[in-house]
């Protein structure tokens, strides 16, 4: 990186499995861009936060948690529309927005959240050089009517019906596509059409911004309360009230509007929000700086481990696996016996220290049916918890449909198989600590609670405990030595 420039880190928050945090995709590709120009590396990452970058946030209302930011320097983007008549993500994220570093799309949200809007960067999405082809087809030519893409509600689909008793194609997808695979679709129309989702009915710069930089036309509803930047009023054909009806019945498709379409996009080519992106930046310059000063514990001593965390990233969370390949903050293989403490340095940008005793909490999902020497994975994992810790555990039902799908696994799993770390753990040479059953859930295909007979997969939850005296003489009895005993070496 450039000599006392920090590296950026554009994160995009997703919940498991929620595909709809990939439309920030957009978003951060065009930080990206921005960055760079102004002499940043950037790094583009989904939930993974660093220690030693700005963590520019896309969707922190998707979960982000205050405390990420004792250890992060982050910076928190807000696309949502918010106050009245937007979308109702309630106390807890506007309590998030006020304590935290904010940068926002759209002056209209500040009064929900900023006590001073002048210290909230209002920062845009422009004009993207990258998307541009030269092989673009004709507007003519284009096979695609009029395209809609984004969440559907009735608002929006009495608006597109108005538009079809025009006579116009509307097309619209029947799988959520994005940014590459969206885009072949948005190459191919005439013009993509927009409507708004909420009454608040700011204007949706994402769809607009990408959409022109393509090189497709954008066609936008626009209300009284709809106050787009300057570089989209003349780079948009605008649709107000009642006029609906006459654009789409006599201009649209026309000559005249091709011709407009044209110079449409010729004027967005100019745009460039620099400036905005200049104070982004250095509103994060001066956020790391003092996250520098502020200082932090070293080595990162985390309270909770996701083991096998493959696609299941959790922030927050050290996140273990054997596969490098699926970017865990520590590589590390939990069927080989862990010398604790053990210290590495993690792909977050600092040191980690497992040690024993030392976390509160461990979850593998889908994970052990894929464990070689499963005995010794338990063992560290009985190691690394603190009394009354609990490992919860997530696997395939023996004799269910599901139970041999991962290609990966050498076992499946039924009720009886806790028993050796549980009441019979003196079978893994346990003496002072072992797990205790702490509840089971039967899931059916869809991952939703059903009766034994229907389960697919079982969610175990064990817990740490001390093994009683009696328990303890039962290891001695039954082990192959005794158990441990005094070296009764006089001094």
């Amino acid at each position: 990186m450039a000599a006392g420039i920090p590296l950026f880190n554009v994160v995009i928050l997703q919940p498991h499995g929620f595909g709809a945090s990939l439309c920030f995709i957009d978003h951060a590709r065009y930080a990206r861009h921005q960055l760079r120009r102004l002499g940043a590396e950037v790094l583009l990452s989904k939930n993974r936060l660093r220690e030693d970058a700005v963590n520019l946030v896309f969707g922190p209302h998707l979960g982000f948690k205050p405390e990420w930011a004792e250890r992060h320097c982050c910076m928190l983007f807000n696309l949502e529309q918010l106050g009245e008549g937007g979308a109702k993500l309630g106390a807890d994220y506007l309590a998030l927005l006020r304590g935290s570093v904010v940068v926002d799309y759209d002056a209209g949200n500040l009064p929900a959240y900023a006590s001073v809007p002048g210290e909230v960067p209002i920062v845009s999405f422009q004009y993207a050089p990258y998307l541009e082809r030269a092989d673009a087809v004709p507007l003519e030519q284009r096979p695609i009517d009029l395209l809609f893409f984004g969440a559907m509600n009735p608002k929006r689909e009495a608006f597109i019906r108005r538009v079809q008793a025009c006579g116009r194609q509307v097309t619209s997808f029947n799988y959520p596509y994005f940014t590459e695979e969206r885009d072949q679709f948005v190459r191919q129309a005439k013009a993509v059409l927009n409507c708004h989702y909420y009454d608040s009915s700011r204007f949706e710069q994402a769809r607009a911004f990408h959409t022109l930089s393509c090189g497709t036309p954008f066609i936008s509803e626009r209300r009284d309360t709809t106050h787009p930047p300057a570089a989209f009023e003349d780079a948009v054909s605008w649709i107000e009230g009642a006029d609906l009806e006459r654009f789409f019945t006599d201009e649209f498709a026309s000559p005249a509007w091709y011709a407009r379409a044209r110079g449409q996009l010729a004027a967005f080519r100019r745009t460039d929000p620099r400036a905005e992106w200049q104070r982004l930046f250095e509103l994060g310059c001066a956020a790391y700086r003092r996250h520098l000063e502020r200082g932090r514990a070293v080595p990162w001593r985390p309270l909770t481990l996701n083991l096998g965390c493959g696609v299941d990233y959790q922030p927050g969370s050290l996140n273990v696996d054997r596969l490098a390949a699926v970017q865990p903050d520590l590589v590390l293989d939990f069927c080989e016996p862990l010398a604790l403490p053990l210290r590495a340095p993690a792909r977050r940008g600092v040191e980690v220290e497992l040690a024993a005793g030392a976390f509160t909490q461990v979850q593998a999902r889908q994970v052990l049916q894929q464990a070689r020497d499963l005995p010794v994975l338990m063992g560290n994992v009985l190691a690394l918890l603190a009394p009354g810790g609990l490992f919860e555990i997530e696997v395939p039902v023996e004799g269910s449909g599901v139970a041999w799908a991962d290609p990966a696994a050498v076992r499946s799993f039924n009720e009886h198989s806790w028993t050796a770390f549980c009441e019979h753990f003196w079978t893994q040479r346990w003496t002072t600590h072992r797990f205790e059953p702490a509840g089971v859930v039967w899931l059916d295909a869809a991952m939703a609670a059903c009766e034994r007979p229907k389960a697919a997969y079982m969610r175990v939850t064990l817990r740490k405990i001390e093994t009683s005296l009696r328990e303890r003489s039962r290891v001695r009895i039954m082990g192959p030595d005794f158990g441990g005993l005094p070296d009764d070496t006089q001094p």
